[in-house]
């Protein structure tokens, strides 16, 4: 549920992205996600509001921030597939950042999987062929969503997820506000309608993860991510006439089978 309700609101602002500023959308984005947050947990929002680590929760969200708008950049040129194979690189960086930044021992195999994970995403980067420069749009925003759950694990230990949910949110509205009214266009009324349910779709997402984790082992739920291709792949086809070419077939293909071949090569590491 939460990977289909991420590719909707995706879907929803692929076709946004085109007639708004990016800027405005993400702001639309977060602010509609914040308000979803603060309605259904309007009673709880004075105990998650509380943070022991205040700064770090301002960075973490302008990595989300920042990854968001690259992101919906990429989505104004390239298809829904191809961005959504882009982000499938983000496991491999977080396990690429996992000795440096974590201290956590990453053995020869793992590195294996990293490395055959990149050339993944450099068969659908294609650079010696039809490349495309705006997949660096995703690709970076891959980058800073990995910096962003490493941030995330840091704050796991002190802070409960709602409210690193709640500082996401919060930050995604306030922050891009800044900028909006310099670029703002106004929207329509079924535009309008759509910015909300983008904003929906994210909070529900999101609350969904926080379900699936809460309900079952996250040895059970994090594979599921995966299938956040196949529905980017649908929508792109019915809504917006994309398909994948082969390459980005092959190379989404690699870069799942290396992220699903580290995922478990991790979790028979922990029961050893």
């Amino acid at each position: 549920m939460a990977m289909f309700f991420f590719a909707t609101m995706d879907a929803t602002v692929k076709h946004l992205v085109k007639h708004y500023p990016t800027v405005q959308v993400v702001w639309a984005r977060f602010f509609f996600h914040l308000m979803f947050i603060l309605i259904v947990f309007a009673r709880r929002i004075p105990t998650i509001a509380r943070t022991a680590h205040p700064g770090l929760q301002f960075f973490r969200s302008t990595l989300m921030i920042l990854t968001t708008g690259l992101f919906f950049t990429g989505l104004i040129y390239v298809p829904l597939a191809d961005a959504a194979s882009m982000m499938l690189v983000s496991p491999l960086i977080v396990t690429a950042l996992s000795m440096p930044v974590l201290r956590e021992p990453v053995g020869i195999r793992r590195w294996a999987g990293v490395i055959i994970g990149f050339g993944g995403a450099l068969i659908i980067i294609r650079p010696t062929g039809d490349f495309q420069l705006a997949i660096l749009f995703p690709l970076c925003a891959a980058a800073s969503y990995a910096v962003y759950q490493v941030s995330t694990r840091f704050l796991s230990q002190s802070d409960p997820v709602l409210t690193t949910l709640f500082y996401t949110a919060a930050m995604g509205a306030v922050i891009p506000a800044f900028a909006v009214p310099f670029v703002w266009v106004a929207p329509t009324a079924q535009d309008w309608g759509l910015m909300v349910f983008a904003g929906i779709c994210g909070g529900l997402g999101h609350f969904a993860v926080i379900r699936a984790f809460a309900d079952a082992p996250a040895a059970a739920v994090a594979p599921f991510s995966y299938t956040a291709i196949i529905w980017a792949t649908t929508f792109g086809y019915f809504l917006f006439g994309d398909f994948p070419d082969q390459w980005t077939i092959i190379g989404a293909t690699v870069i799942i089978a290396s992220g699903l071949y580290i995922f478990f090569r991790e979790k028979r590491r922990k029961t050893e």
